[in-house]
């Protein structure tokens, strides 16, 4: 069983996707004033103590090398007397960011799975992908590689435009390629920079640092980065517990508010709404507006708003569920509606469009909504291949912003009544979700 392999487990079992960082912060004033071997001491005794107090509650602990190697080869046994206090079954991540070529790859991997143990380390990729392949030489270990960084100058190189994504969002596509074995470190102050690695890497584990001090929060982090499971993220709550009036509280407090959110995204991750297959933690079904004549006639007000001003001969609603509101928005309209046959039948009359038309009419295209124009160049390539003309598309809701781009590029203007961020107000406004869901919704929509 590798790293990966266990951390589900554990994570399933405790029902926890909460790091707890080991960082013994010792200034240099401390230092002066109370020499090396009593802060080392004192670090250790807190260390203890922090492990005792959270270890009901942590999935895994991250020591940072750095507060460790700063106190030399005595820094080196706090490290390894600390590891020794962490419980048998909860495993430990050693963050050493460690990046290098090949050999000397190879050297960091001896030391740090070898000397220390390490069930799992953080490394930088950016020499390349080889630089990884001697950790991944050891087939029962696992490493984090750096992608998105919590602190407030990442953006410097990790944002940089690579094609229409950013830096981060394509280094992570290349690393979840390369191995499964490799696991992602992704800022947990940044729900939109969770939420597009989510989409560029659907099934790796997230090591999500940033939380508490940096400004993040635990419950934005996982709405935004947990799998369709609900888990793959590890938040990691260093300062935030270790600083604590009580770790154990602390710990506790932050593993059961991750949990709900957890259990949420996994309840929500049936769904998938769109044409184009993405999972969606929200889905709008517009077909029960049938069932209810009020709605439909609101709908078609809608509609009639939205074509005020549009130059056109005929509506064609796009099959299936935007016919039922083409005919309400005709009635209302008092125009003559067509639509394209998707797929074209081979029987029957064998019409492409049905309906009654003349070449070069100009058709107001209408659907329920809109998230990619998927559907939407489906209906378009067949009308316009019966010589009509189209150059506007009404729908009730725009999600997202990729539908809006894809209409442009065929030459149709997108009319929207109401985006999905206005509803999303809506529904905080009303109670019905809460900041961090909306958070989430928000950060899931600019990713898409």
């Amino acid at each position: 069983m590798n790293f990966f392999d266990s951390l589900d487990r554990i994570a399933r079992e405790k029902g926890s996707c909460l790091c707890v960082g080991l960082d013994p912060n010792v200034t240099a004033e401390e230092r002066k004033a109370k020499g090396d071997d009593a802060c080392i001491e004192a670090a250790l005794a807190s260390n203890k103590r922090l492990i005792d107090a959270t270890a009901p509650y942590a999935a895994c602990y991250k020591p940072n090398l750095a507060f460790y190697e700063t106190f030399g080869s005595k820094g080196f046994e706090l490290l390894e007397k600390t590891l020794a206090a962490i419980p048998s079954d909860i495993p430990f991540i050693l963050d050493a960011k460690r990046g290098d070529i090949d050999n000397t790859a190879a050297a960091y991997a001896e030391s740090l799975f070898g000397h220390f143990k390490a069930p799992a380390v953080t490394l930088s990729p950016f020499m390349g992908l080889d630089t990884l392949d001697p950790f991944l030489a050891w087939k029962d270990r696992g490493i984090f590689a750096l992608c998105r960084t919590s602190n407030p100058g990442s953006d410097f190189i990790q944002a940089l435009a690579v094609g229409k994504e950013p830096l981060y969002v394509s280094i992570a596509r290349s690393l979840a390629e390369h191995s499964d074995r490799i696991g992602l470190v992704v800022a947990g102050n940044d729900p939109t920079a969770l939420a597009h690695v989510r989409s560029a890497a659907p099934q790796a584990w997230f090591l999500s640092p940033g939380i508490g001090a940096q400004g993040g929060r635990a419950d934005l982090a996982v709405s935004a980065g947990a799998r369709a499971d609900g888990l793959g993220i590890l938040v990691v709550a260093a300062r935030s517990v270790a600083k604590a009036d009580d770790p154990g509280l602390a710990a506790k407090a932050l593993r059961d508010s991750m949990a709900e959110i957890s259990r949420s995204a996994k309840a929500q991750s049936s769904y998938s709404g769109c044409k184009s297959g993405k999972k969606s933690p929200f889905y709008i079904d517009l077909r029960r507006l049938i069932s209810d004549p009020r709605a439909m006639d609101c709908a078609a007000k809608a509609y009639a708003a939205m074509a005020e001003g549009i130059p056109y001969d005929s509506i064609s609603g796009i099959p299936a569920a935007a016919l039922p509101l083409a005919t309400a928005a005709c009635m209302r309209l008092r125009s003559p509606m067509i639509w394209p046959r998707m797929p074209v039948k081979d029987h029957g009359t064998g019409n492409r469009v049905e309906g009654r038309f003349n070449a070069g009419e100009k058709i107001l295209l209408l659907d329920d909504l809109i998230t990619t124009g998927a559907s939407k160049l489906e209906a378009l390539d067949i009308l316009r291949s019966e010589n009509l003309v189209v150059e506007d598309l009404v729908v009730l809701i725009e999600r997202g912003k990729q539908g809006r781009i894809d209409m442009e590029k065929a030459g149709v203007r997108l009319h929207a009544f109401i985006h999905v961020r206005e509803i999303f107000e809506i529904l905080e406004s009303q109670g019905i979700i809460g900041k961090a869901e909306k958070a989430a919704l928000l950060a899931f929509i600019d990713a898409e």
